[in-house]
């Protein structure tokens, strides 16, 4: 097998790139070995990905045991929970293609051997994935694990909790004083999103899907565990390469009905059904928003976790780590064990070896579910032909008929919220923050978090076709598509428009004729972009449906 690096390093015609790569300490001992590029997603912006320089030197530790040498790289990160509410929020879900295309970019670049993705915060994970499918080179994908739980009057806390507190003090049922102090205990030190939020559930997909080791991911960010489990990734991913895998050979549909089913299990977040069907497009496997609703209601919810449950990713790392998870639904039948992992072990043996901590209660017998179908539901009607995306993992009810209460931002929504403007039964729409509309689909985080903080989460739902935290809990319908921006039917709605959301019957729809709504949309007008130039108004101008994964494609 001829390594890539060998055409970019060897031969008399290659001495300026070998006198380049000297000038910063590599030898021709180093040169001479296969070249693993260490994708790192580092940042000073948030605790998720602060830890990941420790953690890049204990892989690169690893790459060198294992006869390689090691060629660190970084790359950008936005922070949902930073930037959540504002218009750099905007900017989180447009990271993902950057951080794909940058990985991409210098892989083919340099040409490297092989691969490890260190990744943490929520579009870091699914674009790492995007970038080694691209690639397809050997490779390696490992998560820098959650942050602990803060500790606020006795309960454990997250940030989820904050943003519901915001709610709670715009309603003055919790003092100043109160929410700086959970402010202050909510994030203890580095790691990702503590509950099953965005970061936490993309990580229990990768191990599922089989380009991440089982067991490595979930080891917590602080647990001195962390460091050998970095080590020997960087060993692994030399043993990869000698066996030549792929990307492409792990990632295969039955190991994506295989992540959507943990997806369910766990209670995860809706993003992800915009992230698997955009790592279905660059793995060239068949997969629609359909198979989301079809793999959920055959998958029991097993995994008690926030935010509609009571622990946090740290607890599951203590009950037995995602392969406990697995090897319940392995041994229920519930996800096929034949498919391959990076380990080079198919996902039945690697989930049979999880150990249970005796007298744990996250992880339930999948005999015994906390709910018998999971928590991904797929809504279409004449709102959304193309589908919208609703969580059902907590305590959510089941059918909501209400008001539309419409807002054309996030802002002015939350405005309202905070103001007191929303009423029991209401449904808050948030439109034009769609994929092309926002641009990038913005999380409503501070929104819902403010309904359920404001004692309004039983009674009010919401609709819009951005997206929402993994984080946020209660009734809340997001992704709708078509999105307003491409004419919609959430384009048509008016103030008091009377909306139904039917759980059970997978319908959403407002109560007006399609004659009504095609002869509004007929008045309609597309708005002017928000964005003409930069990064935004690329990504609008090439941006597809939230139903097709809001994923990017070029013109032809």
């Amino acid at each position: 097998m001829l390594l890539p690096s060998r055409i970019i390093l060897e031969g008399r015609e290659r001495a300026g790139a070998r006198a380049m790569l000297k000038a910063i300490g590599f030898t021709d001992e180093d040169l001479s070995r296969p070249i693993v590029g260490i994708a790192n997603t580092w940042i000073e912006t948030m605790p998720c990905n602060f830890h990941l320089r420790r953690l890049a030197a204990r892989v690169k530790d690893g790459v060198r045991a294992a006869g390689g040498t090691p060629m660190e790289f970084n790359t950008i990160a936005i922070s949902d929970g930073v930037t959540m509410g504002t218009e750099g929020m905007k900017a989180s879900l447009v990271s993902r293609e950057v951080i794909a295309d940058s990985m991409e970019l210098v892989g083919r670049g340099h040409m490297f051997d092989a691969m490890v993705a260190l990744v943490a915060c929520d579009k870091t994970i699914p674009a790492a994935a995007m970038a080694l499918l691209r690639l397809n080179l050997p490779g390696v994908l490992l998560y820098g694990g959650s942050i602990a739980p803060g500790r606020f009057r006795g309960r454990d806390v997250t940030v989820g909790d904050v943003y519901e507190a915001i709610g709670a003090n715009a309603a003055g049922l919790m003092t100043d004083a109160e929410l700086k102090e959970l402010e202050n205990a909510a994030c203890p030190g580095a790691g990702a999103c503590g509950g099953q939020f965005t970061a936490n559930t993309m990580s229990t997909v990768m191990e599922f899907i089989g380009i991440s080791p089982m067991g490595f991911n979930s080891v917590p960010a602080a647990d001195p565990q962390k460091d050998e489990v970095a080590r020997r990734t960087g060993e692994l991913v030399m043993d990869v390469l000698r066996r030549d895998l792929r990307p492409r050979d792990i990632m295969i549909r039955p190991a994506f009905e295989n992540a959507i089913a943990s997806v369910a299990a766990t209670g995860g977040s809706t993003n992800s059904v915009l992230h698997l069907l955009a790592l279905a497009r660059e793995a060239g496997v068949e997969l629609t928003i359909d198979d989301f609703d079809l793999v959920s209601r055959r998958t029991p919810l097993i995994a008690d976790l926030k935010p509609g449950g009571r622990y946090t990713a740290v607890d599951v790392h203590r009950a037995g780590g995602i392969p406990l998870i697995a090897r319940r639904l392995v041994e229920a039948g519930l996800v096929r064990e034949d498919p391959i992992t990076v380990t080079g072990k198919p996902l039945g043996e690697e989930a049979r070896r999880a150990v249970e901590t005796p007298g744990q209660e996250v992880i339930h017998p999948a005999s015994k579910p906390l709910k018998p179908t999971g928590g991904l539901v797929i809504l279409k009607g004449n709102l959304a032909p193309e589908g919208a995306v609703v969580k059902v993992a907590g305590h959510e009810r089941l059918y909501h008929r209400g008001p539309a209460r419409v807002f054309d931002r996030e802002e002015d929504a939350m405005k309202a919220v905070t103001s007191k403007c929303i009423r029991p039964g209401d449904v808050v729409v948030i439109r034009y923050e769609g994929p092309r509309g926002g641009p990038g689909m913005r999380e409503m985080l501070g929104v819902t978090g403010a309904i359920v903080g404001e004692g309004m989460g039983d009674s009010v739902a919401l609709l819009t076709d951005g997206r929402f935290s993994g984080a946020t809990r209660g009734l809340m319908v997001g992704h709708a598509a078509p999105e307003a921006a491409c004419g919609g039917p959430i384009a048509a709605l008016a103030e008091g428009d009377l909306i139904t959301i039917d759980i059970e019957n997978r319908r959403l729809d407002v109560s007006l004729t399609a004659e009504q709504i095609a002869q509004r949309l007929a008045a309609w007008r597309e708005p002017e972009p928000r964005y003409r130039t930069g990064v935004f108004a690329k990504y609008a101008a090439l941006v597809s449906s939230a139903s097709e994964g809001a994923i990017t494609r070029p013109k032809l």
